[in-house]
């Protein structure tokens, strides 16, 4: 008789083991989905607030448009590192709604910038395009056209390169680095404009904020993912930055208040 039930116990999976086995691989493929769709759109969440301060103040000053310029380039750069490195579809994706999110901001803060000058002085300010290739001029240029222009050159002109070297794995992995690096000094510029500002003023704090804790996710999940190495020690870099410009914020606190009083 022990012989026979042996062998039923052997024929027999044990449902109960079954049944666990299937609950965490539900779980995990939850949390998985959940990750992914963060990692999508959790990038662009912190730019929600900066716009609506600059929407709602018709003053784009405290901003620098030098955080779109960076992730614009770092995202082209990323979706074109792709083609010779293919990593997980969800930073791919990432990198196509960012870019969208920065035109969308882009566009706020020159019309903004417009206003301002238009208002604030009896001429129309003169017209700086991309076209006239005055490099004092760069990235300040007063028309969205002209940001478009430059982006479009600047892809077309990586994509070409990119299309010759795409079999050198130098070149497909110094992309790859130039990508995450330049995201990982996207808080770099508004560091330098709160320094050379004294202030703080019309910076969201809760941009920061998210900008600290969306990239401590996103190196955690790097990590975890096994992304490529360039991805997840920019993350650290990027960071540092972050708590550099919330300290920036406790600095010059007392800055802003000598102002309001």
């Amino acid at each position: 008789m022990n012989i026979i039930e042996n062998q039923r116990e052997l024929k027999e999976p044990n449902l109960s083991n079954t049944n666990t086995d299937d609950f965490y691989a539900q779980i995990t493929g939850f949390f998985t989905i959940l990750a992914s769709g963060f990692m999508i759109f959790g990038g662009i969440i912190p730019y929600i607030p900066q716009y609506r301060v600059i929407n709602r103040s018709r003053n784009s000053n405290g901003f620098s448009t030098l955080v779109c310029l960076a992730l614009l380039i770092a995202n082209i750069l990323r979706i074109l590192f792709w083609f010779g490195h293919p990593f997980e579809i969800p930073l791919l994706i990432q990198s196509i709604i960012m870019i969208i999110c920065m035109l969308v901001m882009l566009e706020l803060c020159i019309r903004v910038k417009n206003e301002m000058l238009h208002s604030s002085s009896m001429l129309a300010p003169p017209e700086r395009k991309f076209l006239d290739f005055d490099m004092d001029y760069f990235w300040k240029w007063t028309d969205f056209k002209s940001y478009i222009q430059f982006l479009m050159l600047f892809t077309l002109s990586i994509g070409f390169l990119t299309n010759l070297l795409v079999n050198s794995v130098y070149f497909v992995e110094a992309l790859g680095f130039l990508s995450v690096f330049t995201e990982a000094m996207l808080a770099a510029p508004q560091f330098y404009r709160n320094y050379v500002n004294k202030s703080t003023e019309g910076m969201s704090l809760i941009m920061v904020l998210m900008w600290t804790s969306g990239d401590l996710f996103k190196t955690i999940y790097f990590i975890a993912r096994d992304s490529p190495s360039q991805f997840w020690l920019c993350g650290m870099l990027q960071v540092s930055l972050d708590v550099a410009v919330l300290f920036q914020v406790y600095m010059y606190s007392s800055n802003q208040n000598k102002i309001l009083k």
